[in-house]
């Protein structure tokens, strides 16, 4: 069985303010971009890996890709992240439907051996798999007029990471499903499993502190320092 990861960095980084993707800012002296590629190629249970890339910016790519051998495609984002997820299913049409795909955000550079090795361990007795964090946080539903009305235990509340991950046929399915529904949104791939085949079962993995998602500027700060103290 092939396990593909998909590496998703189509955005632009609008709330960064940078003229470049975020993806190609640099952390440590690298692109952001090189971390999880490196991960998710030096990991032995990944046998291929694509990346799909923010309009305009695949020659970049290209030389940030380089020396990652398992890197086989570099795709086009599309407008959205499920535009950028059905243009990697595309790609991966002549795969099985048994086979095992893994998207990462390319925005969470440290995603490491461990948290993949927790999904793929979860995709041999299920279809789709998440990884989240336990919330410190209150969290509350504000309704009308910023009121509170629900307060959810914390306890049964999670921070969805990245990777997640499906058997291609389960996630084909689900935005077969999707893309006949007018009223689709998505903001992860999960969600969209979770709404159109809701007998699937998502078990949550556990994630990292480490594994951030670098989405404002000072979010640049903190990912120089976690790599420091990991490094």
């Amino acid at each position: 069985m092939r396990n593909i990861g998909v590496i998703l960095a189509g955005g632009t980084g609008t709330r960064m303010g940078r003229a470049l993707p975020k993806q190609l800012l640099e952390v440590a002296g690298r692109p952001i971009l090189s971390y999880s590629v490196r991960a998710f190629d030096s990991c032995p249970q990944i046998s291929e890996i694509l990346l799909v890339m923010a309009p305009g910016y695949a020659k970049v790519a290209e030389e940030v890709t380089g020396p990652y051998r398992k890197v086989t495609q570099i795709l086009e984002g599309g407008a959205t992240r499920s535009d950028s997820t059905l243009r990697a299913l595309a790609a991966l049409a002549a795969e099985p439907d048994d086979g095992v795909v893994l998207f990462h955000d390319a925005a969470r550079p440290f995603v490491d051996h461990e948290i993949i090795d927790r999904c793929l361990a979860a995709l041999r007795s299920h279809d789709a798999v998440a990884v989240g964090m336990p919330v410190t946080d209150t969290i509350v539903h504000v309704g009308p007029g910023e009121q509170v009305t629900q307060m959810p235990p914390r306890a049964e509340l999670r921070r969805f990471q990245t990777p997640q991950g499906f058997r291609l046929g389960t996630i084909r399915k689900a935005y077969e499903l999707a893309l006949a529904d007018p009223a689709f949104t998505a903001t992860d791939d999960c969600g969209v499993v979770h709404r159109y085949l809701p007998g699937v079962a998502i078990p949550v993995v556990e994630g990292g502190e480490h594994n951030l998602k670098v989405t404002h500027p000072f979010d640049i700060t903190i990912a120089e320092a976690l790599h420091g103290g990991l490094g």
